[in-house]
């Protein structure tokens, strides 16, 4: 996990252990770090804690009982409405967190969350795994190494094929739990945009629409009980007019397009359908000397390549003058990036020092989700991204530091764990 002297275990806890609590079972390595402690109030999630993470885990239903359990840092894997308060929580009782994507569905919780964590000197971490899959630090290696000229332009389509299974059958489908999906599941990709790129959007427009799934008269009639995604996902079902049990309210869009303009002059698009019958990512990356973009992502198990054209040549040329495949192991849950993630969060509790995720970074994009859903509700209208307050700009050494695009500080070292 790293080369720094070693550091005592640390007792690691997780507050909510439904749809994502195997993320936490990645840091469950004997003699780093061991989960110690969980809560959620559903009882099937706290039985399920007893199966992930052994008989000997402290289980409760309340994470404020958490405490009781010595703990050195904890993930909170709530529901997204629902990240605030056990962050809040853990930040003012020094115990460092780590918040699943993205930070929280409201500016004002992001900025008290920032905030806390700035005042009180309390590690914070937020889980944008994006930063860590291959195929993308392929891609910024690339653009680092100059092998497209300045970057110019960033474009990303995203088809989530299986949006209607993912999104459409549960709260994700409410904007009252959500915002909308430009924001939840648009977050992971405009922190991707953003760090390609080496800014922040600051002026967004956005078109969108509920284009299919609010036509289907498929609603679920009883109340939403302890099921997740497993329990009734199946890829062999389609189109997606043959889907049931969709979720009673859904009023956020289901394809949305985004175009914006970068604090570093960098224009950039975002397309995002829930309908589409694959499930990938394509970034393009256009500079003043070249473009390149990847074809797969190796998030579902593919074998992405990035494909770079860097000499003037007539029509298409699918050969591309350079071909390169993702220069890291695309082994495991997001082509690896989930154990990336988990590693550099429990390095960053035990020692400090840089990071490749960002606080402020994850603000920034739940910023720009947030504005985009505005522009998009009201016809496309120009809508300003509010930038951070100065106090929360250059973060501390306390907050969790990428390289790019807020590199503000120099990495500090921390020679001894903090609490």
């Amino acid at each position: 996990m790293t080369d720094q002297p070693a550091a005592p275990e640390l007792r690691v806890g997780v507050v909510g252990t439904g749809q994502r609590a195997g993320l936490a079972v990645l840091a469950e390595q004997p003699g780093s770090a061991r989960v110690v402690s969980c809560a959620d109030p559903c009882e099937r999630a706290r039985a399920d804690a007893r199966k992930l993470f052994g008989p000997d885990v402290q289980v409760h239903e309340r994470y404020e009982d958490m405490l009781t359990d010595d703990l050195d840092a904890v993930f909170v894997l709530t529901p997204d409405d629902l990240h605030t308060a056990p962050a809040l929580y853990f930040l003012e009782a020094g115990v460092a967190v780590f918040v699943e994507k993205p930070l929280a569905v409201d500016l004002d919780d992001c900025d008290r969350v920032l905030t806390a964590a700035a005042r009180t000197g309390t590690r914070l971490y937020v889980g944008h795994n994006l930063r860590h899959l291959p195929v993308l630090r392929t891609m910024r290696g690339l653009v680092d190494e100059g092998a497209i000229g300045t970057v110019r332009a960033v474009w990303c389509r995203h088809f989530v094929g299986h949006g209607g299974d993912y999104y459409f059958k549960d709260w994700h489908a409410e904007r009252a739990r959500t915002t909308g999906l430009l924001l939840q599941k648009g977050a992971h990709d405009l922190d991707a945009i953003h760090w390609l790129a080496g800014g922040y959007a600051r002026t967004v427009t956005a078109l969108g629409d509920l284009s299919v799934y609010g036509a289907g008269p498929h609603r679920r009639t009883r109340p939403q009980g302890p099921e997740r995604v497993q329990d009734w996902f199946d890829e062999g079902v389609w189109p997606p007019s043959a889907l049931r049990d969709l979720n009673p309210v859904i009023d956020v869009e289901d394809i949305s397009m985004v175009l914006a303009r970068l604090d570093n002059g960098v224009l950039t698009s975002y397309q995002q359908c829930h309908f589409t019958p694959d499930y990938w990512r394509n970034y393009t990356v256009i500079g003043d000397e070249g473009r390149m973009e990847n074809l797969g992502d190796g998030v579902e198990g593919d074998a992405p390549s990035i494909k770079v054209w860097n000499r003037r040549r007539s029509g298409y040329r699918p050969e591309a003058d350079l071909t390169v495949p993702p220069t890291e192991a695309a082994d495991g849950a997001h082509g690896g990036a989930d154990q990336s993630l988990v590693d550099e969060f429990l390095r960053f509790v035990a020692y400090g020092g840089s990071t490749e995720t960002s606080p402020v970074a994850a603000r920034e994009a739940v910023a720009t989700g947030i504005a985009a859903t505005t522009s998009l509700r009201s016809g496309g209208t120009p809508v300003e991204v509010p930038a951070p307050r100065r106090l929360l700009r250059t973060p501390p050494a306390r907050f969790a530091r990428p390289c790019l695009p807020d590199r503000l500080n120099p990495p500090t070292r921390v020679t001894s764990r903090t609490r």
